[in-house]
């Protein structure tokens, strides 16, 4: 938070009263106001409010479906809502999304493009640098300094192909932080690796946040990330945000839809129960 003082002069250069001191609150990480969106005739994301502090580590669950990635998307202004307000760092998101990052899901697809680990990661600078301008110096030192914390440097000049998908995931990772965004963006960046991998990605995430990151993460696994965690999103269509990160059997019910489970041992995790919904 900024302090603004002013004085007050008379038109002889008198100072009048005490200074004024105006206190210029920080921006929202992101604010959604009675947000929906529809494809066509469903309605995917149903009168969505929430708003979030910067330097949260939000966690958003939800059954597959439920509007988790559209919801990503509507932040970012990907998509438009159908009603309702959709506010990023303070502004409309097509003015802020320059400071986001984001993270898809890995897919297969992620791996066929010919295309360096260090191009990729070099992509990440777009935003800033602008599609068709050369990168530069500081472009290339940016981009090698977050592939060596990711501990992909020495893999820099190998193709996508040829990394495993812990190490495709990083990567992707690395591409959305080589800018320095405010706020990152990830959708499931843990689902298919493996524990190891998941450690790795959950203590960098935590290491951002530290350093005041605003984080937003998509995932099934809450347990992987749950001593992060400072608040959770459980979206089903419409959307319930507990801004002290607590998580109980019933708002996991109210969420999926069915009953679930809670099982902690060593570090909390959650276990559900086979069912109809994925």
């Amino acid at each position: 938070m900024d302090v603004c003082e002013i004085t007050v002069i008379d038109h002889i250069g008198r100072r009048q009263g005490p200074e004024l001191r105006i206190r210029l609150m920080d921006p929202k990480a992101f604010e959604l106001e009675h947000v929906s969106f529809s494809y066509g005739s469903e309605a995917v994301v149903t009168d969505a409010t929430i708003s979030v502090e910067q330097g949260d580590f939000l966690g958003i669950i939800g059954p597959n479906g439920g509007g988790k990635t559209t919801l990503l998307r509507l932040v970012l202004g990907v998509l438009k809502p159908t009603s309702g307000t959709v506010r990023l760092l303070g502004n409309t998101p097509e003015k802020t999304r320059f400071r986001a990052g984001y993270v898809p899901q890995e897919t297969s697809s992620n791996k066929l493009f010919p295309i360096s680990v260090l191009n990729v990661a070099l992509m990440g600078r777009l935003a800033k640098r602008g599609i068709g301008r050369s990168y530069t110096r500081e472009d290339r030192e940016a981009a090698m300094s977050i592939l060596e914390q990711m501990k992909l440097a020495s893999l820099a000049q190998r193709t996508i192909s040829e990394l495993s998908g812990g190490q495709r995931q990083k990567l992707l990772l690395a591409r959305a932080l080589v800018s320095h965004p405010d706020i990152i963006f990830l959708d499931e960046p843990t689902a298919s690796i493996d524990s190891t991998g998941q450690n790795e990605i959950s203590e960098h995430l935590n290491r951002l946040n530290q350093s005041g990151t605003t984080i937003v993460l998509v995932t099934h696994n809450v347990g992987a990330v749950s001593k992060y965690i400072k608040s959770i999103a459980c979206v089903n269509k419409s959307l319930h945000f507990h801004s002290d990160g607590t998580i109980d059997e019933d708002m996991l019910t109210e969420a999926y839809g069915c009953p679930v489970d809670l099982i902690a041992h060593g570090l909390p995790h959650r276990v559900f129960h086979q069912h109809g919904h994925e």
